[in-house]
C-alpha cells in the first residue's frame, strides 16, 4: 500500500506517539528527523542516548511499530 508523503509522515508520527510513552518512562524520547522513500531517520534522546539496549529498542520497538503503521518503510536509522 503506497502512501503519499503527507500520509506517510502522519502514520510515522502516530507510530512514534505510540512508542514515546515507553521511552519517556525511562527518561528518554525520540524525534523524527526525516523520511526518505523507504527509510525513516530518528534521533533517540535523553536516557536513550548511550543506553546499552537502544539498538534493540530501535529494531524491535521503534522499527516494528513504524512498519505496522507504514508498511512501505524498510528500515529505521538512528542519527546521533
Amino acid at each position: 500500500m503506497y502512501m503519499n508523503p503527507e500520509e506517510l509522515r502522519t502514520n510515522v508520527e502516530k507510530a512514534l506517539d505510540e512508542i514515546r510513552p515507553f521511552l519517556q518512562s525511562d527518561g528518554g524520547d525520540i524525534s523524527l528527523i526525516s523520511i526518505d522513500d523507504k527509510s525513516v531517520k530518528v534521533r533517540l534522546e535523553g536516557n536513550c542516548v548511550g543506553c546499552s539496549v537502544n539498538q534493540m529498542t530501535l529494531k524491535s520497538g521503534v522499527e516494528m511499530t513504524i512498519k505496522k503503521h507504514a508498511p512501505q518503510i524498510e528500515k529505521v536509522i538512528n542519527i546521533d
